[in-house]
């Protein structure tokens, strides 16, 4: 049926309400676009910076749109001068660490992306590490274990960086990130240079203070213990062995998508086994053969297509046995 115009009692081409939707969309685009020039021309930092830049190449899922702005700062300086040009323009901002736990939209992120990753300094002093909130937080693990401190074994394997596992206050095998860290620097919502000194009260189950504040976290200080490298070494393949049984590696992904709930009796991936979800799949996007909380890129995926599997997984635990699960995997950018 053809489109009719309000008010006018003829019908028009179904083309012509297309063109001017397109025209709506690529005046957008134009003005976007013209925006995020102009505010390149206003930042001054040692660092990279790009506009465009596919997000697919930055996430654990391989999938995403661009961002308006990329930005890899190299310095605290940096970075100050990035929020304080996004601020003056009105431009939203985010913080992007190793690209896991996060799935971003096929449209990509309107505004900023501050890429972490030139903040990967180690650093030991004593039985402590000092930590760049962008190096990998496997990475940091393995490096301790070759000087023999014990601590960050149990995040061998897992991807992320060193800030993501702070703000998701990583858990697995028994152990969270909150029982070794001693203490953070970040930038507060005013852009001042803060140290937060760690207190286990504030910490939860995959939850830190730093989840509900716009701050900007680029270094981690954590209490470390003399151990046999060959221990820890032998400790951590243990790790990587079991990762590998449940298929963290088979496929891009996120590793788990639902946090587990101990009231629920049992951990989330075994409820969803028994849903008999395993192996469901939107194009190209999969509940993982091996781990019934564990979404794949088979090839080629969308974040939509990902999207829409979390979402039919979180429907059945709700439709089939009454309990809402809770979502680890943020989805980011323009949906």
């Amino acid at each position: 049926m053809r489109p009719v115009a309000p008010g006018v009692g003829r019908s028009i081409p179904a083309e012509a309400g297309n063109s001017g939707w397109k025209r709506t969309r690529d005046f957008r685009y134009a003005t976007r676009v013209a925006t995020v020039n102009k505010l390149l021309d206003k930042i001054n930092i040692s660092g990279t910076v790009r506009t465009d830049e596919p997000m697919s190449g930055h996430t654990t899922f391989e999938v995403g749109g661009p961002a308006d702005l990329y930005a890899v700062p190299q310095t605290v300086a940096d970075i100050i001068e990035l929020l304080a040009v996004a601020e003056e323009a009105g431009l939203s901002w985010f913080v992007l660490g190793g690209g896991a736990n996060v799935l971003v939209s096929d449209r990509g992120i309107r505004g900023l992306v501050i890429d972490m990753r030139a903040f990967s300094q180690f650093r030991r002093e004593d039985d402590e590490l000092v930590l760049g909130t962008g190096l990998p937080i496997s990475d940091a693990a393995e490096r301790a274990a070759e000087l023999g401190l014990a601590g960050l074994e149990f995040l061998y394997s897992m991807p992320g960086s060193v800030g993501g596992a702070v703000w998701m206050n990583a858990r697995c095998y028994g152990y969270s990130i909150d029982e070794v860290l001693e203490s953070v620097l970040y930038l507060d919502e005013n852009r001042r240079p803060r140290r937060y000194r760690a207190r286990r009260e504030d910490f939860a189950y995959k939850r830190s203070p730093f989840q509900n504040r716009r701050v900007v976290m680029y270094e981690s200080r954590f209490r470390m213990r003399p151990a046999d490298p060959a221990e820890l070494r032998e400790r951590m393949s243990e790790y990587y062995r079991d990762r590998e049984s449940k298929g963290h590696f088979s496929a891009p992904s996120a590793g788990s998508v639902f946090k587990n709930n101990r009231d629920y009796g049992a951990p989330t991936g075994k409820l969803l086994d028994g849903l008999g979800l395993r192996g469901f799949q939107v194009g190209q996007a999969k509940v993982s053969d091996l781990h019934a909380n564990i979404v794949i890129n088979t090839g080629g995926a969308t974040a939509a297509e990902i999207r829409a599997v979390i979402e039919h997984m979180d429907r059945q635990a709700r439709a089939q046995l009454g309990i809402q699960l809770e979502r680890e995997v943020l989805y980011a950018g323009e949906w």
